[in-house]
């Protein structure tokens, strides 16, 4: 019973939007039939109505927010299941396909509440008169007019008269309930919009998550090896802990320079200043400097050209070599690392090899382990998302160990910037 209630308030509703056409379209009845009364003339009243739905209907056309409107009114009114309820779309109708369908619906309610809000007033006065009838005729029918009824037969009528107006509050409730996922539903565009929405927040959400690992990570793996250097010669020698703490010093305020950066894809301001410039391959002399003072042995050989790569690719590249040099930092120490990076005409390689010494790579789970089986702390993300930079460039990455040699090699096409 409440949820019949609740749907007659929609549907009643339904009749108050309508009624504004119902009455343009009754001022208008006039002009195309003289002597036309569609507020007193019961046939011109049906003519209104009939008028007054098309005029709904453009209009509807011509609102997408009231997708909007009517949603939240099927949502709370129309006794919906909980499966039926998520169908229902709460964007403006944008597409014409959805103002359509949103069209539809508007005049299927106000059609339905026109009828069920005209039932209510005309029908529902008569039929409690009706069931009054045997208490001594205190409303006096046969003086206004109406039919003698013995017995039983006049709240009979009324019971009757009740029963179709509850019938068709039932059936009009149901029937919309049946059709709002239909036509309040996503449509196939609608859906597609929202998948590549969620896409999109996807891949920010990955962007940041890769940006982050790589500059703070690569940053906290040299500062721990730095303070754990420092603190070991302390007191031996004061000088090498004095040039740790300069170089822990140096590192954090590259950090900060390039977390700044980093958390400028979050704002929206669209301020220029207010973020740093993302770090690219004209940065790499300092990120190898920054490298070796945390105990890193790098040999470096570097194409010439490559200051003159396209934005994109120089800043991935970066990151590649971040990310790469931070892997030896932390799963095989103070070792030997050679770093190529090649200028092809159509395609940057850069290839990076180190002793895998005690440890292992299990390329699958993107971790370390040393020779007792042990997993080693801090992996489990490098290596994917250097093969996500790769992937969304064109390009592609490999990274394997063979021979007590871990080999990182990345491929990243110079199109990409295209």
């Amino acid at each position: 019973m409440r949820v019949t209630f609740r749907r007659w308030v929609h549907l009643v509703l339904g009749g108050a939007l309508l009624m504004p056409f119902h009455f343009l379209m009754a001022v208008v009845t006039p002009v195309f039939h003289d002597g036309a009364n569609a507020f007193t003339e019961f046939p011109w009243q049906f003519v209104a109505f009939g008028t007054a739905l098309p005029v709904a209907a453009l209009c509807a056309l011509l609102l997408p927010p009231l997708r909007t409107l009517e949603t939240t009114a099927a949502r709370s009114l129309c006794g919906l299941p909980a499966d039926a309820t998520a169908e229902l779309a709460e964007e403006p109708a944008d597409s014409w396909a959805a103002r359509r369908r949103t069209a539809l619906w508007f005049v299927a309610h106000c059609a339905a509440g026109g009828i069920v809000s005209g039932m209510t007033l005309a029908a529902t006065p008569p039929a409690l008169m009706l069931l009054l009838l045997p208490l001594a005729d205190p409303l006096r029918h046969e003086e206004a007019g109406w039919p003698q009824m013995d017995g039983a037969l006049g709240p009979l009528a009324g019971l009757a008269l009740l029963a179709l107006v509850l019938t068709t509050i039932w059936l009009c409730g149901r029937l919309l309930a049946h059709w709002a996922p239909v036509l309040l539903g996503r449509t196939p565009a609608d859906r597609l919009a929202a998948a590549e929405r969620r896409a999109a927040d996807l891949a920010s959400r990955n962007r940041l998550a890769r940006e982050l690992h790589d500059s703070v990570g690569h940053a906290l793996s040299a500062v721990t090896l730095q303070a754990s250097a420092a603190r070991r010669v302390l007191d031996a020698d004061p000088e090498f802990a004095r040039q740790a703490l300069a170089a822990i010093e140096e590192t954090t305020r590259d950090a900060v320079a390039e977390l700044d950066a980093v958390l400028g894809l979050l704002r929206e301001d669209g301020d220029p200043r207010s973020t740093a410039p993302a770090p690219a391959l004209d940065g790499l002399d300092g990120l190898l400097d920054r490298t070796r003072a945390a105990g890193l042995r790098i040999e470096a050989a570097v194409a010439d050209g490559c200051e003159r790569l396209p934005p994109l690719v120089s800043r991935e590249a970066y990151r590649v070599v971040q990310e790469g040099l931070s892997n030896a930092l932390r799963h095989a120490g103070a070792v030997p690392v050679r770093l190529r990076i090649a200028l092809g005409a159509d395609a940057l390689t850069i290839t990076m090899e180190n002793p895998m010494g005690d440890t292992a790579m299990d390329t699958e789970t993107d971790t370390r382990a040393d020779a007792a089986g042990r997993a080693r702390p801090g992996g489990g993300r490098g290596l994917r998302g250097i093969a996500e930079r790769a992937r969304l460039l064109g390009g592609e990455s490999r990274a394997a160990g063979e021979d007590g040699v871990w080999r990182l090699t990345v491929r990243l096409p110079l199109a990409a910037s295209r």
